[in-house]
């Protein structure tokens, strides 16, 4: 019995090292990809951006067209840290409250599209608690700084 736990134990160990950088690698490649096409359609249709950000979206504490800016810059710029894997944690935390912001700002959301975001969020929040894994620009960076 002993030999078969062993077996067990050592085959899920094995598992669990060469699946667990694929995982943290296809969460970020997921959440990056959906969050760089909405930024792209958002940059390439301007004027309908701008238009839902005034009449559609309700964003607190930030007048619509700053809202607007900040919401597009976000969807271009952090999806390709994730993309990288460089500074993933902090990246992936604003990426967070960036989704929980598109959340509360769009109650149309809530119907149809919920599911979509709290699955985006789920895999923010596992890239927040393990990392960007060690296929990733953080780990190559870690390596070369931290370990001589």
């Amino acid at each position: 019995m002993n030999k078969t736990l062993e077996f067990y134990q050592r085959s899920v160990q094995k598992m669990h090292c060469y699946a667990t950088p694929l995982l943290l690698l296809f969460t970020r490649f997921w959440v990056a990809s959906v969050f760089l096409r909405s930024g792209y359609l958002k940059i390439t249709t301007w004027d309908s951006t701008l238009y839902l950000f005034e009449e559609e979206y309700q964003v607190p504490f930030l007048p619509w067209e700053m809202a607007a800016y900040l919401g597009t810059a976000a969807e271009l710029i952090i999806p390709i840290f994730l993309l990288f894997g460089l500074l993933t944690r902090p990246m992936a935390a604003v990426l967070f409250a960036f989704n929980i912001m598109a959340v509360i700002s769009y109650p149309v959301l809530w119907e149809g599209g919920f599911y979509d975001h709290k699955l985006w969020g789920l895999m923010m929040l596992i890239n927040l608690f393990w990392g960007a894994g060690s296929i990733s620009l953080d780990q190559l960076l870690k390596k070369h700084f931290l370990i001589k």
